[in-house]
């Protein structure tokens, strides 16, 4: 039943997203210049909401607050190193430098980021089902504008529709590869789940603030920045409703 749990929410976690992206493609231009920035805007309260609100609390319950703090950091340094290593990557639009390198390199980078994704949300599930639930969520919210700007980028790099999005599966994949690797290890290895709940909580808080949060910054009007405070603060709540509700 666990198993079954984790497959169906890190193909949730991947390959609805990817079909999700794929429609957007079909809006106009202008739907989805008013879109894209609310679903970032929403998917940053869930995944600050699930890191501070669920895995990080939870893993304070297994090791001390220092072992907490120092993974953590450990976690965010990492993060910072493989970006810059061009390996880690989260651009939402054409404008990215990274995605000036085109898309063999896009895909390597979705591929190992959707193979941790995978992971995170069978650790997540291992310690409990809602908190796997809250956690599917925030990597559904967030994997859907970047799969949206991965498209943006593959189809003008010259890939056609049907290419960028077949390879956007094949890579997307990779989450179920992870989720039943971590499942069959880490129900052997249980010590190592608090330790991952922090490596993923720092994952979901780099994103947050290292890559979502600056690009919200651009828009500066004060309905669109109204509009971001109210979706993220819905983000944060619906993970503060899961969290009411279920892990108490």
């Amino acid at each position: 039943m666990l198993l079954t749990l984790i497959i169906i929410f890190s193909l949730l976690g991947s390959v609805v997203s990817i079909l999700a992206a794929a429609l957007f493609l079909l809006f106009p231009e202008k739907i989805r210049i008013v879109f894209v920035p609310a679903i970032i805007s929403y998917a940053t309260g869930t995944l600050l909401g699930a890191a501070l609100l669920g895995l990080i609390p939870k893993a304070a319950e297994s090791i001390t607050v220092y072992r907490v703090s120092v993974t953590l950091l450990t976690g965010l340094v990492g993060f910072f190193v493989l970006e810059k290593l061009i390996i880690w990557r989260h651009c939402h639009n054409s404008d990215c430098e990274v995605h000036k390198t085109a898309g063999p390199l896009i895909l390597i980078g979705d591929a190992f980021h959707n193979f941790v994704d995978g992971v995170i949300i069978a650790a997540a599930f291992i310690t409990s089902v809602p908190l796997g639930v809250m956690t599917s969520i925030s990597v559904i919210t967030h994997e859907i504008p970047q799969e949206v700007g991965d498209f943006a980028i593959l189809l003008d790099a010259g890939y056609s529709r049907l290419k960028a999005f077949g390879l956007n599966m094949v890579s997307g994949m990779t989450a179920l590869v992870g989720a039943v690797l971590a499942y069959l290890f880490m129900q052997s290895v249980r010590a190592a789940i608090p330790y991952v709940m922090c490596i993923s909580a720092a994952s979901f808080i780099y994103i947050a603030i290292g890559d979502l949060i600056p690009g919200l910054n651009h828009h500066t009007r004060l309905k669109d920045s109204l509009l971001q405070i109210a979706l993220l603060l819905a983000g944060i709540g619906t993970i503060l409703i899961l969290t009411g509700f279920t892990l108490n």
